[in-house]
């Protein structure tokens, strides 16, 4: 599946100041002058004839290596300056030469496929927002521990692909992490695979989807009381459709910025029409991955419910207990 070039990253907070992805190619090197103190954002890839100028840009802050060269990869370890790093669509055996690269803040790696070692990170003392998607070769990521300044990862697969990850115990060498996801990835450790997120003291998010047993998410719950989006409870109801909010509802006149922060359910779609979940179209989306969804209203979602809030209360209280174990320790 090729990168649809959306913005995968969450810009809640100040970690990320890099450019959306689709603005790459407003950026593309082109017939620039050398030595430009103008430039300080730049795209270059293979296609660029006259690549190497970037190197005479003294003002030179952010980079995109979009389908680059070998060459320029290597290359790429000479901008000791800049702050922003993405890398799109490459095959480097490693990922080496990012290690000189000391004052970059933000990195992004997508589809960079062919090494395996992501421990040339540790060397970046400034990291602290790093975003990685379709790793095809990368499932182990102890190579992260270590990085002290680290606040925001986020690990993506995607729709067709499963990143795979062997074990998150690299997330005990992540002491300041405040923002944490992973979406579409798959990790076969037994239960308490989840347990090291205990020791994410400065844990303020959490974003993390259904692809792990039930039994994980009430631990995640147990161990991160109060971080935003790890109180998953046993199920969640969740609209299949949408219908167009009446003239006659008060929200319908209210001011966009005061829906977006005293009503999240309203939907304000791009020419200003508001919309809210079908009352008679909900669905009962049970928490942790091969549960089958019901529909809200029905006996059976009512039965189900209520035995899944049973079972959802009993593995917490197993999970207080393995996290007071561990505590104790």
């Amino acid at each position: 599946m090729r990168h649809h070039f959306g913005d995968l990253l969450d810009r809640d907070g100040d970690y990320w100041t890099i450019i959306p992805n689709f603005k790459r190619y407003a950026y593309r090197v082109g017939d620039l002058p050398n030595g430009s103190s103008e430039i300080t954002i730049i795209t270059i890839g293979k296609q660029d004839e006259n690549w190497e100028r970037i190197f005479t840009f003294p003002n030179l802050v952010e980079v995109t290596l979009h389908e680059p060269s070998g060459e320029q990869l290597e290359a790429a370890r000479e901008l000791t300056g800049i702050n922003r790093l993405r890398i799109t669509h490459a095959r480097p055996h490693s990922i080496d030469f990012i290690r000189s690269l000391v004052n970059v803040e933000e990195l992004v790696l997508e589809y960079v496929s062919g090494f395996t070692d992501l421990s040339p990170l540790r060397d970046l003392p400034r990291l602290r927002a790093l975003h990685l998607e379709n790793l095809r070769k990368v499932s182990n990521f102890d190579g992260l521990a270590g990085i002290k300044n680290l606040k925001y990862l986020k690990i993506h697969g995607t729709l067709d692909w499963l990143q795979p990850i062997d074990s998150f115990d690299f997330l005990r060498g992540l002491p300041n992490l405040e923002v944490l996801g992973a979406w579409q990835f798959a990790c076969k450790k037994p239960y308490p695979v989840m347990l090291p997120v205990m020791t994410l003291k400065h844990l303020k998010k959490l974003m993390i989807n259904g692809y792990l047993p039930v039994e994980e998410f009430a631990l995640m719950e147990e161990c991160l009381p109060g971080v935003k989006g790890a109180d998953w409870g046993p199920y969640q109801i969740q609209p299949s459709s949408y219908v167009e909010l009446s003239l006659e509802d008060i929200r319908a006149s209210l001011p966009a910025t005061v829906i977006r922060e005293k009503h999240p359910e309203i939907r304000i779609h791009e020419d200003g029409s508001r919309w809210i979940s079908d009352p008679s179209n909900q669905w009962v989306r049970f928490t942790g991955k091969g549960k089958r969804d019901v529909q809200l209203g029905t006996p059976q979602a009512e039965k189900k419910c209520r035995e899944a809030a049973e079972k959802y209360e009993a593995m917490k209280q197993a999970a207080k207990l393995l996290v007071q174990s561990e505590k104790d320790k």
